[in-house]
C-alpha cells in the first residue's frame, strides 16, 4: 500500500453549474468518433437495427461508471487510477499498460486521414497521419494549461457534430426510419441480429460513448475543472509554457459536518447534471441519428467493405440526393471528429501514465514533474503510433476493433476496483451505496458475459 500524506481542508463552495460544464463534454468529444462515426453505423448499414438496444444500455452503465470516478476525485482531490494504486502499484501497471495498449494502435487519427482522402482526392493516408499527430503533439505541448486547449477543440467538434445531426434530420432520413428505428429498439431488446460476433460487440460496447481508461481520466479532468477537492490540487501545464507543478501523492479530505455535507449534495447533484446534460444526452444523440442514417442510405447494400470506404459511399449518395456540399459537410465532420479524437485520446494516456509515475514513483524528482513525464509519454505514443503505421499496420477498422475490444475489457477490470474503491476508501456518508452500487454490480455483469462470451468463441475457432 502507498505511504501518503492525507490533508483536511474544507470543501470548497460549489462551482456554479454553467462554470462546471467540460469534462463531460471532453468525453464526449474524444469519444464522439470511432463508435458515432464508424462502428456503430457499420453495425446498422450490416444488420439493421438490432443493436441500438445495446448501444443505450452501454451508456446508462457507463454513467453510472463513471459518476463514481468522479465521487472519489470530487471527496479527495485525488484520481482513482492513483486510489486503486495505495492498495498495490500493480493495478496502475495494468491499467497504464491496458491504456498504451488501446490507445498506441492509431486507429482514429488513421481513419481521420483516410476520409480526408476521400474529401480531397488523394494522399496517402499514413503520412498524412504521422503528420497529423505531429502536430496534435505540438498543441499539447505548447498549450499553457492542457485541459483547457483540449476542452475548447472538444466543444468546437461537439458543436460541429450537433449541426450536422440536425441537417441530417432535416433533410435526409425520413418518418419511416425514425419509426422502425424506435421499433427494433423495443422489439429486439437483448437479441444479436445474425453474422454480428461477440469480437464486434465487445468492441461496438467498448466504442459507445466512452469506454476503457478513456472514462478513467475524467477523475484528472474534473480536477483540472475545479471540481470539489479537486481544486485543492494545482493544474496540469505544460512544462514549456506553464509555471504550475501538478501535486505530489496527497490526499484530501473534508470535516464531515452538516456545512460540507450541504456542500457535498450540491456538488454531487450538479456533477451528475453536467454527465448527463453533456455526456450521456450527446452520445445517445449521436448514436441514435448516425445510426439512422447508416439505415437510411446504406442498410441493404452488399458493396460494403469492413473499412471506412462505407463513408465514401454515404457522402456519394449524399451528393446525388441532397447536393454536393452536404457531401463535404459529412466528410469534414468525420476529418475533424476523428483528429479531435486522437487528439483527446493522446491526452488520455498522457494524464495516466504521468499522474501514476509522478505519484509513486517521482514523487521526489524536480526534474521528472509530472508535466515533463506527460509530454515524454504522448510524444512516446506518437513515434509508437507512426511506427506501426509505416510497418504496414494501416487498416483503420482493425486497429478500432483491437483498441474498442482491450477497452472493454479494462472497463470491466477497473469497475471491480471502483466498488472496493468508493465502500472501503471514503466516509460513509459520501461513500457508493443504494441504487448505485446496485447499478454497479449490473455493470460488472454487463461487461463480463460480453467479455467473457468473446473469449469463448475465440477458444471455440482455435
Amino acid at each position: 500500500m502507498l505511504t501518503e500524506k492525507t490533508t483536511t481542508r474544507d470543501l470548497p463552495e460549489p462551482l456554479p453549474l454553467r462554470r462546471m460544464v467540460g469534462p463531460g463534454v471532453v468525453a464526449v468529444g474524444i469519444g464522439m468518433a470511432a463508435g458515432e462515426i464508424i462502428l456503430w453505423p457499420y453495425l446498422t448499414a450490416i444488420g439493421g437495427f438490432g443493436l441500438l438496444w445495446l448501444a443505450f444500455t452501454t451508456l446508462a452503465v457507463q454513467f453510472v461508471i463513471n459518476m463514481e470516478i468522479e465521487r472519489y476525485t470530487l471527496a479527495t482531490g485525488q484520481t482513482a487510477l492513483v486510489g486503486f494504486s495505495r492498495w498495490w502499484k500493480g493495478w496502475g501497471i495494468i491499467i497504464c499498460l491496458a491504456g498504451a495498449f488501446q490507445y498506441v494502435w492509431p486507429g482514429w487519427a488513421t481513419s481521420g486521414s483516410t476520409v480526408l482522402t476521400y474529401l480531397v482526392g488523394g494522399g496517402d493516408p499514413v503520412w498524412i497521419t504521422v503528420a497529423t499527430l505531429v502536430v496534435v503533439g505540438l498543441l499539447l505541448s505548447f498549450s499553457k494549461v492542457i485541459y483547457n486547449t483540449v476542452e475548447k477543440v472538444e466543444i468546437v467538434k461537439v458543436g460541429l457534430t450537433l449541426f450536422f445531426l440536425l441537417i441530417v434530420v432535416i433533410f435526409v432520413i425520413s418518418l419511416g426510419t425514425w419509426g422502425e428505428g424506435a421499433k427494433a429498439t423495443v422489439t429486439e431488446f437483448g437479441q444479436i441480429p445474425e453474422g454480428i460476433t461477440f469480437t464486434l460487440i465487445l468492441s461496438a460496447i467498448g466504442a459507445a460513448g466512452a469506454g476503457g481508461v478513456h472514462n478513467l481520466v475524467l477523475s484528472n479532468w474534473i480536477r483540472d475543472k475545479r471540481y470539489g477537492m479537486g481544486a485543492h490540487v494545482p493544474q496540469l501545464v505544460s512544462p514549456i509554457t506553464g509555471q504550475v507543478e501538478a501535486a505530489g501523492t496527497d490526499r484530501y479530505t473534508f470535516p464531515i459536518d452538516d456545512s460540507s455535507m450541504a456542500r457535498w449534495k450540491v456538488w454531487w447533484k450538479r456533477a451528475n447534471i453536467e454527465h448527463l446534460a453533456t455526456f450521456v444526452a450527446v452520445c445517445f444523440v449521436t448514436i441514435s441519428v448516425m445510426s439512422l442514417l447508416a439505415y437510411e442510405t446504406l442498410f441493404g447494400r452488399d458493396d460494403l467493405k469492413s473499412d471506412p470506404s462505407f463513408l465514401q459511399i454515404q457522402g456519394d449518395i449524399f451528393a446525388d440526393e441532397v447536393g454536393g456540399w452536404l457531401r463535404i459537410l459529412f466528410l469534414s465532420v468525420a476529418v475533424v471528429s476523428l483528429w479531435a479524437a486522437a487528439m483527446g485520446l493522446l491526452d488520455i494516456i498522457g494524464r495516466l501514465a504521468s499522474d501514476f509515475l509522478r505519484r509513486n514513483y517521482l514523487t521526489g524528482s524536480t526534474r521528472w514533474t509530472e508535466p515533463r513525464l506527460y509530454l515524454t509519454v504522448i510524444w512516446a505514443e506518437i513515434v509508437l503510433g507512426s511506427a506501426i503505421l509505416l510497418a504496414g499496420f494501416d487498416q483503420p477498422l482493425g486497429l478500432l476493433i483491437v483498441s474498442t475490444c482491450a477497452a472493454s475489457v479494462v472497463t470491466l477490470l477497473y469497475s471491480i476496483l471502483l466498488i472496493r474503491l468508493n465502500t472501503r476508501e471514503l466516509p460513509a456518508a459520501v461513500k457508493l451505496g443504494g441504487w448505485r452500487l446496485g447499478g454497479m454490480l449490473i455493470a460488472i455483469g454487463f461487461y463480463g458475459f460480453f467479455a467473457i462470451a468473446m473469449v469463448v468463441t475465440q477458444l471455440q475457432r482455435l
